[in-house]
């Protein structure tokens, strides 16, 4: 699919998405939870649909309640689980990082064999991570050198081991909802070099509402608590979502302004963090109950005037990398984000991606070892830009081209499907102008 943004100021009210990061886990604390969960505000990105998948094929069972019984706007799924009792011997974790370094070790408390399957990017992830670990934990695997697809045979054992958090939190993820689910309050991890923090912070919070105890010492050392029996019945809402809110948000920094709703302040999301940067960057902000406003830069006097180059360190928050590129683009003066080394192995490397689309909208970008370097206020041209396969990409393009000279195309804008299905719907709904076409 093609899509074509035009300049266009946006005006208007939305509620962000529904957060892949919070969607899946839950999904996966239900499955782990023996009895009925019900989530609230479900996500449908493809990752999300892949989760659901996955935890079906792992034995539970998901009804979707009709959002009119309940006179709501969005519905509700039942999952009703008795713990890992895989259907079949595969699993597909679609095109999803975390679905995939999360899963697998929760489809390894079981005696079965399983075969764990990815498509896209993801076979092109490293996934050495489990070859070094798992026989550690009593559990069988054969990879393709590092890669997937993955053969594994539990049940895991907890036992104490050290982990290398510097590649991803998300395997970490894994192994701690792996371990709280086998109640063993006597193994402990050690993790060392933990990148993106608050991620395992949600990790946290969501296994804490479950019933689940976990504590940790600096994020270094993870111990497993005894707890009261979890409730049959557990209610769990999923959050609005950062992620893709930090397009919105600067989209209305740059074009708006625009009010966002839907997103908790006291999130434990890492990309919260945008609201930072957006604030460096001189963009105008109110915020007030569950919603928040956000326009171009005024100064005292109300005058709208321009964003200004920042600064950001987004090493523990790597998803900010798009959004925060379009938002540099516009801002006078060279952005630096930090952070680089994280976008290796992403659905693209982001790093280069960024570099060499928006290089076809006129912004230069310099990759200084583990800095970005953006040149912004010199002007965005409309272009044909390709999304790489990379929904990121494709949302961080079509935010910028609100401010370009000229309509900017995006190739392959499915991509978008993956976190954020109805982003250029969101952005119509806001008076953006969007062509939507199907390429043959």
């Amino acid at each position: 699919m093609r899509a074509t943004v035009y300049p266009n100021t946006l005006r208007g009210e939305q509620v962000a998405p529904a957060s892949k990061s919070s969607m899946q886990r839950a999904c996966a604390a239900a499955l782990l939870h023996r009895g009925t969960t019900r989530i609230l505000n479900p996500g449908h990105s493809n990752d999300d649909l892949a989760a659901i998948d996955v935890i079906q094929k792992l034995g539970a069972i998901v009804k979707t309640e009709d959002a009119s019984r309940e006179k709501t706007n969005s519905t509700s799924i039942f999952v009703h689980s008795n713990g890992i009792q895989p259907i079949g011997d595969t699993m597909n974790c679609g095109e999803s990082g975390l679905g995939i370094r999360m899963f697998t070790p929760i489809a390894a408390l079981s005696d079965q064999s399983i075969t764990v399957e990815g498509i896209g990017s993801l076979l092109k992830r490293p996934m050495h991570f489990f070859d070094t670990i798992f026989p550690k934990l009593g559990i069988e695997i054969q990879s393709q050198a590092g890669y997937l697809p993955i053969q594994i045979k539990g049940p895991l054992k907890p036992a104490n081991i050290e982990v290398d958090g510097s590649l991803s939190s998300q395997f970490l993820t894994g192994l701690l909802m792996a371990f709280a689910a086998t109640e063993n309050t006597n193994a402990v991890i050690e993790v060392q070099g933990l990148k993106s923090k608050p991620y395992i912070d949600l990790t946290l919070s969501v296994l804490n509402t479950f019933g689940w105890k976990v504590q940790h010492q600096d994020y270094k050392r993870f111990e497993f608590l005894a707890h009261p029996p979890l409730a049959d019945h557990i209610d769990y809402t999923v959050e609005g979502d950062w992620s893709g809110a930090a397009f919105l948000l600067v989209a209305g920094a740059i074009a708006g302004p625009i009010l966002v709703k839907g997103l908790q302040l006291n999130s434990t999301q890492a990309d919260k963090a945008v609201m930072q940067a957006l604030k460096d960057a001189g963009a105008s902000i109110d915020i007030n109950e569950n919603a928040i406003q956000i326009g171009p830069a005024k100064d005292k006097a109300g005058v709208v005037g321009s964003l200004k180059a920042f600064e950001f360190d987004a090493t523990h928050c790597p998803d900010l990398f798009p959004p925060l590129v379009a938002l540099a683009a516009v801002c006078n003066g060279v952005t630096i984000l930090h952070g680089v080394s994280r976008l290796a192995h992403k659905e693209s490397d982001r790093g280069l991606t960024l570099q060499t689309e928006f290089a076809k909208l006129g912004i230069r970008i310099e990759l200084d070892q583990d800095r970005m370097l953006v040149y912004g206020g010199t002007g965005i041209h409309g272009a044909e830009v390709f999304s790489q396969h990379d929904h990121r990409i494709a949302m961080a393009c079509g935010v910028v081209a609100l401010c370009a000279d000229g309509p900017i195309s995006i190739t392959d804008a499915e991509a978008v499907n993956k976190s954020y299905t109805d982003f250029f719907k969101h952005l119509q709904h806001l008076g953006a102008k969007v062509d939507l076409d199907k390429i043959a």
